[in-house]
């Protein structure tokens, strides 16, 4: 071979871009395999004993500093809530609700095991609390006060009367309502289930009687993650198990 005879053949230009190629695949290979930190391994419709990662594998545990002071690590080996299946159900058949189909965490009613602890703001104080917790705060002059107004469901039964507003300091807006139900139990109503008219506030999703069974908050005046989960999750079960006949074909 002549002196200088591969020198012809490669350059700078090409060098460096046999360097992207390859660290383009590195980039593609890290971001899948930290993609599956979440959610991996699947779990098999055809046993409980099979479990599938694919390729890449999942990594290794990585550790996370929150806020709070706790450490979180990801993949985690937690176990996480599955709602009870009907019995003779096989994996992967369509999930049933059982018991209270507003509270079974089946379809629209489905919720994710968020941290039982309450959502801080920036300042390290509770974010989304009531208005009589939250001085400084009120609502618009311009905008109707629901507080004293009646809660009435899709079936026109009143279900309880607006008792306070809880307020998302972080935001500026209106997250909750506090309904007082006629056994004087107090439960939130989410504001996107929620149309406030000038004399009532007007819900869709849920009927009058079912106010009583909304999930409870721990603490009077503070939420935690999995408890906006949860009641967020029961007017979202409304909407397809309030009556028998939302669960019927549309046609």
């Amino acid at each position: 071979m002549q002196s200088g005879a591969v020198a012809n053949y490669i350059d700078a230009a090409q060098l460096a871009l046999y360097a992207f190629w390859f660290f383009f695949a590195g980039l593609v290979y890290y971001l899948h395999r930290e993609n599956k930190r979440e959610g991996y391994p699947l779990e098999s419709d055809r046993s409980a004993h099979i479990t599938v990662q694919g390729w890449p594998a999942v990594p290794e545990p990585k550790s996370f500093l929150l806020p709070s002071g706790e450490t979180n690590y990801v993949p985690s080996d937690k176990p996480f809530y599955q709602p009870p299946l009907h019995e003779g159900a096989w994996r992967g058949e369509p999930l049933e609700p059982t018991g209270n189909p507003l509270l079974a965490g089946v379809g629209p009613g489905s919720w994710n095991q968020r941290a039982d602890v309450v959502d801080m703001t920036y300042e390290g104080v509770p974010k989304i609390v009531p208005l009589r917790a939250a001085p400084g705060f009120g609502l618009a002059a311009q905008d109707t006060d629901p507080r004293g107004l009646p809660v009435i469901g899709d079936d026109g039964v009143v279900g309880g009367t607006v008792v306070d507003v809880w307020v998302d300091r972080s935001e500026v807006i209106v997250r909750y309502l506090e309904v007082e139900t006629d056994i004087g139990r107090q439960v939130l109503l989410p504001m996107n289930f929620a149309r406030v008219q000038r004399n009532a506030v007007k819900v869709k999703s849920i009927l009058g009687h079912h106010f009583v069974d909304v999930p409870l908050t721990r603490q009077r005046d503070q939420l935690t993650l999995l408890e906006e989960e949860k009641i967020m999750a029961y007017y979202g079960a409304g909407t397809l198990y309030a009556t028998p006949s939302r669960r019927e074909p549309l046609i």
